[in-house]
């Protein structure tokens, strides 16, 4: 009988260790272990001197050119000694490997290991460091053009918006006040002064997921897998965002606002614009986040994600951080204090 056809599947530790070995040319035992799966799989993968991390792109998540443009920014940021986890090529300066899985042809990349780890909550100064780090990296891609992905407000918030409907009644109250709030946060975006904005490579999804710590003033920033053109203010909209979400404390969450703003602006400075437009662009890379929930519910967010999750995430984190901006949907304007 025939191995019945597969959409998805998770390979073998145990044969990606002998694999990376041999192509890697490790002269040690190499050991492999799935850290998690998701919209890409992320595997450690050890020898007896190093640490590694290998993530396979799920089948026609990624092209080979788009991998590329990625090893292109990150290995730009390394050059100029920003700490990110790099691509690392084998010995023939290969950085991609070709997986041939069930499914199809996977695409497979080997990356430094960050040394430290995540933390979720850390202090003042250490959100310095992080604000300070990512003014460094946005000094570097100011105008530095991939050939990935522009952010428009079309990819932030329309495509993504259709995939609400295969979950939501359209007629739901959350699904109206989404669809209200669209057109807000497109409006302002579409109508935002460009000339006082800057634009470039972009990381998209920098929050503590995607961060090491070590020490006490060492930060390494990882996972560009959805690096692509737009405002350089959308990075820190988005980890704004999440320090809002994750911080409880309203006093805490200003003091390391703040710290974060300061270690930014040592560095770089945000207009008043790009200050103005920071929570209609960190809302609308939610919506875009949402999306990429519903859109991958084969292969990822069926776990968690079903009509109540998403009326609450809706309620609970989109309109709690829209009412903190006093961005009103009621009366269809915006207004910031």
């Amino acid at each position: 009988m025939l191995p019945f056809p597969v959409s998805n599947s998770t390979l073998s530790t145990e044969h990606l260790a002998d694999f990376l070995q041999k192509e890697y040319k490790f002269e040690s035992k190499t050991n492999c272990k799935l850290l998690k799966t998701g919209i890409s799989h992320t595997y450690l993968v050890t020898t007896e001197s190093e640490k590694y991390i290998f993530r396979i792109y799920s089948l026609n998540w990624r092209t080979q050119s788009e991998i590329l443009e990625e090893i292109r920014l990150i290995n730009h940021l390394k050059a100029n000694a920003i700490p990110v986890s790099y691509p690392i090529a084998d010995p023939a300066g290969h950085y991609i490997k070709e997986l041939n899985a069930p499914e199809g042809i996977r695409f497979g990349v080997l990356f430094s290991h960050a040394r430290g780890a995540k933390a979720l909550n850390y202090s003042a100064d250490m959100h310095y460091k992080v604000g300070e780090t990512i003014g460094k990296i946005h000094s570097l891609t100011e105008n530095f053009k991939l050939e990935r992905v522009t952010y428009t407000p079309e990819i932030l918030l329309e495509n993504c918006f259709d995939y609400f409907k295969l979950f939501l009644n359209p007629e739901q109250e959350e699904m109206v006040y989404m669809s209200d709030l669209k057109e807000i946060l497109r409006n302002e975006l579409q109508n935002a002064d460009r000339y006082k904005i800057r634009s470039g490579a972009v990381h998209t999804d920098i929050w503590f997921d995607n961060m090491h710590f070590f020490g006490e003033d060492e930060v390494t920033i990882f996972d560009f897998d959805f690096c692509g053109n737009g405002m350089l203010c959308q990075d820190l909209g988005y980890y704004i965002m999440q320090l809002y979400n994750l911080e409880k404390d309203e006093n805490q969450f200003n003091l390391k606002l703040e710290s974060f703003l300061k270690g930014y602006e040592s560095v770089t400075s945000l207009s008043e614009e790009e200050k103005r437009i920071i929570p209609f662009v960190s809302t609308s890379v939610y919506f875009f986040f949402l999306g990429i929930q519903c859109q991958r519910f084969d292969n990822w967010s069926n776990v968690f994600l079903n009509e109540i999750y998403l009326s609450r995430f809706i309620n609970l984190v989109i309109k709690k951080w829209c009412d903190y901006n006093k961005i009103y949907v009621e009366d269809k304007v915006s207004k910031i204090s």
